[in-house]
């Protein structure tokens, strides 16, 4: 893993944050080490892990450097341990349970370097696990709707596409995944970094909401490719993960929003929880109904501290909310997969 630098080509820093992922370790560096991209710096964040992560990387990928959490602060609390340390122009945050191709980093690279305004990127994902398909968390690009639901090019709801090159356009997208996300540093000194108040999860399409706000731009650059196990740190249908998605949605909803666009969306959001709610408690789920309560109690004791962090975004704001839906799916993905049965993301944009 040895580091060349090219005078012409910016340090680039990849960040793979780690918490008792050894099994994982071995494909992901090895991996890394035979990017073609250089000059590269490569970072590992332990969160505390009680495993043999540490000295498994130490002594078989000794060119990584390891930082050491004290305690598991969660995703956006690793993840910034991990910026601040970052040498490079340019930072990705990596998850550790996956794969990329020896050329996925060129491209992201190449788009940045063309246009100053483009803040973040992200790669296509497919799957680890069916490298046909794309894969649940970031698939061709995150999307999101006009009542705070996010979705993928390539995956809406449960509904997974096979990666037929249908998205193989790059494109503005409104969110890039954290389980690739590549980052112009010094926007992220206007932005700020992910909210660790989120932990885990959407806390990436917050950042990526404040880069909007911001007046930057987000784009999809498929012909990097990157291949994710997935659910290796929260398994899907959790408590804990279904909490805090709803906990976080509307943390990221409020803090984000415009005065009349939030009361307007919030609103219709709130009619969509407890609808949700319902349907859950009908079906006897009540680990998914526990979890909407739960986080809808933590949203109401918590709105002091919501809304200081909104007055803060708020601050940052350089462009109006309807310059940033120009990004944002202008319907429900709710009533498009549920009622009009559009499955896939060419099916919900398609005219109808």
């Amino acid at each position: 893993m040895t580091i060349s630098h090219l005078d012409s080509s910016p340090l680039v820093s990849v960040i793979v944050l780690n918490y008792n992922g050894l099994r994982f370790l071995e494909t992901c560096f090895t991996s890394l080490a035979a990017t073609e991209y250089r000059p590269l710096e490569i970072i590992m964040v332990d969160n505390a892990s009680t495993d043999e992560s540490v000295s498994f990387v130490k002594e078989r990928f000794p060119d990584v450097k390891i930082i050491t959490s004290p305690e598991n602060g969660g995703f956006s609390k690793g993840n910034n341990i991990g910026i601040r340390a970052a040498e490079g122009k340019y930072v990705v945050l990596l998850n550790n349970d996956v794969r990329v191709e020896s050329g996925w980093l060129t491209p992201l690279v190449q788009a940045a370097e063309a246009d100053p305004a483009v803040a973040a990127l992200q790669p296509k994902l497919r799957s680890m696990t069916d490298e046909s398909a794309f894969e649940y968390a970031g698939a061709a690009g995150g999307m999101i709707d006009c009542y705070g639901y996010p979705f993928l090019r390539g995956r809406v709801f449960d509904v997974i596409e096979k990666d037929h090159g249908q998205y193989d356009d790059t494109c503005d997208i409104f969110w890039a995944t954290g389980a690739a996300m590549f980052l112009r540093t010094d926007i992220l000194n206007q932005t700020g970094l992910l909210d660790e108040d989120f932990m885990f999860h959407m806390e990436e399409i917050d950042l990526c909401w404040r880069i909007h706000l911001a007046g930057y731009k987000i784009k999809a650059v498929p012909k990097g490719v990157v291949y994710h196990y997935g659910g290796g740190t929260l398994p899907t249908g959790s408590y804990r993960k279904l909490y805090l998605n709803h906990r976080n949605n509307l943390f990221m909803l409020l803090k984000n929003l415009s005065g009349l666009s939030l009361l307007r969306r919030m609103t219709v959001r709130f009619i969509f929880e407890a609808i949700n709610a319902a349907a859950t408690l009908i079906k006897g789920n009540w680990t998914w109904f526990r979890a909407i309560i739960t986080a809808h109690v933590w949203f109401w004791t918590h709105l002091p501290l919501m809304l200081r962090k909104r007055r803060a975004v708020q601050k940052l704001r350089r462009v109006s909310d309807r310059d940033v839906f120009r990004s944002v799916y202008p319907r429900s993905i709710v009533a498009g997969y549920f009622i009009r049965r559009k499955k896939t993301y060419n099916q919900l944009i398609e005219k109808t």
